[in-house]
Order: C-alpha cells, then sequence, then structure tokens
C-alpha cells in the first residue's frame, strides 16, 4: 500500500510533496522518505515513523528546491528501518528512485551488481531499480533509454519513479498504478490522485508499460520501444479531495463500515444484475476469491458462508499470487 509522489515546477517541492503524502496516508505505511534537488545537488531525508512524526523530527518541510520524490513504505523486503526506507540512492548520489510493487528476480540483479562493483545500503529489492538506472544511464546519458533498459531486466509489478541531478523526474508503470497531474505552477506524478487533487483536477491515467519524463512544464510520454505516445486528460472530481474520516481513527476502517451501502449504491435497483451474479455462481462448481488485507479476510469469511448456505467448493488465493492459480480456471 506504499505511496509515491514527484513534483517538478515554481513551488518548494518539499511542502508539496509532505502535504501530498499527507493525503495519501490511508494507504498504510511505517517509514517516511523525501529527496528533493537544489542546485544539482540531492538532498535526502526519510526514517521510521508517520509523516508528522517524521516531519516534525527531520524538518522535511524546509528541504530546499523546486524538483523532488516522496514515498512511504510498507515493509516487504528487508526490515522496519530508516536505511530501509525510500527513497534510494545509486553508488554516486545520482539518481533517487521510489518504487511500489515486487521485484521479483532482486536478487540475481543485485548478485550481478554487486560483482559489477555496485554497493547496496539497503535489504529491499527496490534498490536494485536505482543501480540499474545507474548503469544504464551512464552509458549515453539518456533518461528514456535508461529506463528502457531497465525495465527488461526487471521481473514483476512495478511502479518506479526517479530524480536525476538535471532537475527531470522520470516514472514508469507495469501493473501498478501511476499517474500525471498537470498543474499551473508544475507537474506530478503519484500512485493516487489524491496526491496531486489539491493543485490540479487535470491528470494522464499512464498504460502499463508507459514512460513519462516531466518537468515544471514539459510532459512526454513514451512506450517501452521509445516511441512518442498520447495519452488523454482526464478531469477528476474536485470532490475526491474533499474525503473525511467522519468519526473513524482512519480511511480504511471507514471504507470497511461504508462498503454495504456503497454496494447498494452500485447497483441501485437493479435487481437483474445481483440476480444475474447468482445464476452464474449457482451454475458454477468451483470458486475463487481473490483479496488482500481485510478483503483477503472478508474472503476467508464467504468461503464458509458459501460452504454452509451452497455446495460450492470455494478456495481463497491472495491478490499477488493469483496469476500462479490460473490453471485450474475453467468454465466451470
Amino acid at each position: 500500500m506504499c505511496s509515491i509522489i514527484g513534483y517538478a515546477g515554481k513551488s518548494s517541492a518539499a511542502s508539496v510533496l509532505v502535504d501530498s503524502l499527507k493525503r495519501m496516508e490511508y494507504r498504510g505505511y511505517d517509514s517516511v522518505g523525501i529527496a528533493t534537488i537544489e542546485s544539482s545537488k540531492i538532498f535526502v531525508r526519510k526514517d521510521v515513523g508517520k509523516v508528522i512524526e517524521v516531519e516534525k523530527s527531520l524538518r522535511l518541510g524546509n528541504m530546499p528546491g523546486h524538483v523532488g520524490i516522496g514515498h512511504t513504505r510498507w515493509a516487504t523486503h528487508g526490515g522496519i528501518n530508516q536505511i530501509n526506507a525510500h527513497p534510494h540512492t545509486d553508488c554516486e548520489n545520482n539518481i533517487m528512485i521510489v518504487h511500489n510493487g515486487i521485484i521479483e528476480n532482486y536478487k540475481q540483479i543485485k548478485e550481478e551488481l554487486l560483482a559489477n562493483g555496485h554497493i547496496f545500503q539497503s535489504q529491499t529489492d527496490s534498490e536494485v531499480i536505482a543501480h540499474l538506472m545507474e548503469l544504464h544511464y551512464k552509458k549515453k546519458h539518456d533518461v528514456k533509454q535508461a529506463i528502457i533498459e531497465t525495465c527488461k531486466m526487471l521481473r514483476g509489478s512495478y511502479a518506479f519513479v526517479a530524480i536525476f541531478r538535471s532537475g527531470l523526474v522520470a516514472g514508469t508503470r507495469l501493473d501498478e498504478p501511476l499517474i500525471v497531474g498537470l498543474g499551473k505552477d508544475g507537474n506530478f506524478i503519484s500512485s493516487d490522485v489524491l496526491g496531486f487533487l489539491e493543485y490540479t483536477d487535470k491528470s494522464i491515467f499512464l498504460d502499463n508499460q508507459d514512460i513519462v519524463i516531466l518537468d515544471g512544464q514539459n510532459v512526454n510520454i513514451f512506450d517501452f520501444n521509445g516511441n512518442a505516445v498520447s495519452r488523454p486528460v482526464t478531469q477528476v472530481a474536485w470532490e475526491l479531495g474533499d474525503i473525511d474520516k467522519g468519526k473513524y481513527a482512519h480511511y480504511t476502517i471507514k471504507e470497511i463500515h461504508e462498503q454495504q451501502n456503497s454496494i447498494l449504491k452500485a447497483f441501485g435497483t437493479k435487481k437483474e444484475i445481483i440476480t444475474k451474479f447468482v445464476d452464474i455462481m449457482s451454475e458454477s462448481k468451483n470458486v475463487f476469491i481473490t483479496g488482500s488485507g481485510t478483503s483477503f479476510h472478508s474472503a476467508l469469511l464467504a468461503k464458509y458462508l458459501l460452504n454452509k448456505f451452497s455446495n460450492l467448493r470455494t478456495e481463497i488465493v491472495m491478490s499477488s499470487e493469483f496469476e500462479y492459480m490460473l490453471g485450474p480456471l475453467d468454465e466451470n
């Protein structure tokens, strides 16, 4: 449930990034980090804790520069500590990256990079991206080509954003969300529209295997072959920015309690939709339910309910493992 935010523009990057990360706190995390660029120098501050805690202890909002990236991490590879928090850098501190998702072949890549003299600071899978970017960027100093060559070596699902000493911000995605925000005083790239909705409602939802390179004025999008592509600009409802936790401690528990009403609102009076769903279920021999986190526990409950009230054979699959379970899926 990590959050990514990147910014390039006229405003103080650090203050924008901190505000954006606070808006995305509903996603759950254990550490926070920000990197900014000022006079071709990269500054990094990161630590374990909530945004407000790390901001207070490290004075995140005072970091210099008008270009930067921010991240909140939910630990997967490597423990919860300051070193494993994002952003991560290459050997020479010329490139900083933030990453969501899983790099499945990171151990193999890391071993090869270590053999070639690269020095790693963390135990994360994410750090290999920074070193691969360094490796390929050194060859031609071409940001687009560095991302293309890096992605050729990665296996898994990911969205990552990098900043370079030159002031460019670049990112790409494969099965993880990444969205561009087009503002009057700068441009954004984020894992969630809430990351920039306070500043602009104009968004570009990147397709899988899109590469975006932006600064304060320009946004250029390419595919993995390096060809320029055009994606539509979507105007997002401002109302999304006014989401309130109400009486609940955090957004996730609020969403859980609202789900029964959300389902009814989605279906409305369209009983034929529910009837069709029930018919499909009753005509099936096997049911697979997939979820992660809270929805995984909901799936476990659904399994017992289906076993109690029907003769359906039900299996629960963790969302991240579902792609490996496609074999048993058929017309039944």
